[in-house]
């Protein structure tokens, strides 16, 4: 399978301390990688480096091939990105903020057009078209955040609690979503529910401390602890008891 991203050594320190040590690893298309860890873990750092939006101390990383420090305009053009909170204009409407970040992308007349309808299809928005991105629910404005990020159908997705505030049935279609795009795609999906990893994903990484502690499929992972579930095995990673830790 063709890596559509590529990580080595990834590095980020703030002064004196290391959110994110050396990190080496690649995504295929097809593969849809669930980055797990516990909060502070560097997963959020980790991300928004592969998306420009911070530099690297160490290490590169490349989308598509292009590297994110050198070519970062590149890499962005082959890249979707749910960053946390999903940041937007809040009083545009959410046609309106689809059609601006469209013409960020370079869309115009009946391209932009339609590359808004399809994003809104995709993500359930078509009935609140109209409202303020401020009136909307948690939930609907995480759907907001996701059309953004499908506006361009790129490569490589990288997507930040993509059900943070989703109900139930919202959760289902946005898995649902990650499933049927997955094959033409390279997408991380950063997530603490557990439960989306083995639903969406077809490989996971754990982090603790900045560093990788496990990188297998979920049901590797699961065998790793007696019990075969995923928590267990995420807080036995994560949270070593303190004799293991202190050696």
């Amino acid at each position: 399978m063709t890596a559509l991203v590529e990580i080595e050594g990834l590095t980020k320190r703030f002064g004196s301390f290391t959110a994110v040590d050396r990190l080496s690893f690649t995504v295929a298309r097809g593969e849809v990688l669930g980055f797990l860890g516990p909060n502070g873990a560097g997963k959020s750092t980790t991300m928004r480096m592969l998306a420009g939006f911070m530099e690297p101390t160490e290490g590169t990383a490349r989308i598509m091939g292009h590297d994110v420090r050198r070519d970062g305009l590149a890499a962005r053009r082959e890249l979707g990105f749910l960053p946390e909170g999903a940041p937007t204009y809040p009083d545009m409407t959410v046609s309106g903020f689809l059609s601006f970040a469209a013409a960020v992308r370079g869309y115009s007349g009946r391209e932009r057009e339609i590359r808004v309808a399809s994003a809104m299809d995709l993500t359930g928005l078509e009935g609140v078209r109209l409202q303020p991105v401020e009136t909307l629910s948690k939930g609907f404005k995480r759907r907001v955040g996701l059309a953004q990020a499908l506006l361009h159908d790129p490569p490589v997705l990288i997507l930040d609690e993509p059900t943070d505030g989703l109900d139930p049935n919202q959760k289902h279609e946005v898995r649902t979503l990650i499933g049927r795009m997955a094959p033409h795609k390279a997408i991380i999906v950063s997530t603490h529910i557990l439960e989306e990893v083995d639903a969406v994903c077809t490989r996971a990484i754990i982090i603790a401390s900045g560093r990788i502690v496990a990188d297998a499929t979920p049901a590797a992972l699961a065998r790793m602890h007696p019990s075969g579930k995923l928590d267990e095995v995420f807080r036995a990673l994560t949270h070593p008891p303190a004799t293991q830790a202190a050696a």
